[in-house]
C-alpha cells in the first residue's frame, strides 16, 4: 500500500467521521482511531489471517438525539454512527436483536451495520422501548439517518 492510498484512506476516516478504522491486505495492517480532531495511526505487520469470515469489530457509539413525546414521555431517536448495511439480526434467519415493543437496557446490541466487511454492533445509549424501526433488513443506511426510535423510562 503505498502513501497515496493510506492519505485516501484517512481522508475517508475523517470524511465520515469514523472513530476508529482497520485494515489488513497481505502482509499490511493499517488502524486509525480518532481521539478529538487529531488522527492517530498505528501500522504494524498483519497476522496471518484466520479466515475468510468477517470480522467483528469494536461496538459503535450511536448518534444520541431525544425528542419529546405527546404522551410527556422523551423519545430518543438513534442514528446510523457510519454508512453501511443495516443488519437486524448476526445471521440470516436468526432472531432480530429487537423488535417494537422490546425493552432495551443501556449497552444493548440493537443492530450491525456492516461497513467494508466489517460487523460494527450498534449499541443502545438508552433504557426504554423500542417504539420503531425505521430501516428494513439488509437495506443500506447513511451516516446520521434515523434507525431506531426508544421511548425513554422515566
Amino acid at each position: 500500500m503505498n502513501s497515496d492510498a493510506i492519505k485516501e484512506l484517512l481522508d475517508l476516516v475523517q470524511a465520515h467521521d469514523l472513530a476508529e478504522f482497520e485494515l489488513e491486505d497481505g502482509g499490511f495492517k493499517l488502524r486509525v482511531k480518532r481521539g478529538g480532531p487529531h488522527i492517530v495511526t498505528h501500522v504494524m505487520p498483519a497476522q496471518a489471517p484466520a479466515s475468510a469470515a468477517p470480522v467483528a469489530a469494536a461496538p459503535v457509539p450511536a448518534a444520541p438525539a431525544v425528542a419529546p413525546v405527546e404522551d410527556g414521555a422523551q423519545l430518543a431517536i438513534v442514528k446510523s454512527p457510519i454508512v453501511g448495511t443495516f443488519y437486524r439480526s448476526a445471521e440470516p434467519g436468526a432472531a432480530s436483536f429487537v423488535n417494537v415493543g422490546d425493552t432495551v437496557k443501556k449497552g444493548q446490541v440493537l443492530c450491525i451495520i456492516e461497513a467494508m466487511k466489517l460487523m460494527n454492533e450498534i449499541d443502545s445509549e438508552y433504557e426504554g422501548e423500542i417504539t420503531n424501526v425505521y430501516v428494513e433488513n439488509g437495506q443500506p443506511v447513511q451516516y446520521g439517518e434515523r434507525i431506531f426510535a426508544i421511548r425513554l423510562r422515566s
